[in-house]
């Protein structure tokens, strides 16, 4: 579990570099250098290595992810108000002339719509 954090952090940093390596559309990779880092893959190799690089890298980091949460939630199977007692649900009045089990009816008033009053 420890080495599978471990691997997690170095896997977002390392994404997170890779990440401010690649150069905008506009200002031709002012990042770090300028355009001196694209000679070191070429000139047109920078663009694809950093693509592929970054996709593998949001895969490791997408597969961490979801095992970390995983082996966390399958160690925690507690609730977090599981030690609360149940409380019973509060009883409703039951009318004088009204039977076990039969439905309650409530009298309403019909209600009329107001006027408009007139300037």
């Amino acid at each position: 579990m420890t080495l599978l954090v471990i691997l997690h952090i170095a896997i977002c940093v390392f994404l997170v570099f890779v990440i401010l390596l690649q150069p905008g559309k506009a200002d031709g990779g002012v990042t770090f250098g300028g355009s001196s880092s694209q000679s070191i893959f070429g000139s047109k190799g920078a663009g694809n290595f950093l693509t592929k690089t970054t996709s593998v890298c949001a895969i490791l980091f997408l597969v961490t992810s979801f095992f970390l949460t995983r082996s966390r939630s399958l160690n925690v199977t507690k609730s977090v108000i599981g030690s609360e007692p149940v409380s019973e649900a509060p009883q409703t009045p039951k009318s004088e002339g009204a039977k076990e089990g039969a439905p309650v009816e409530t009298k309403t008033q019909p209600t009329t719509p107001s006027q408009p009053t007139k300037k």
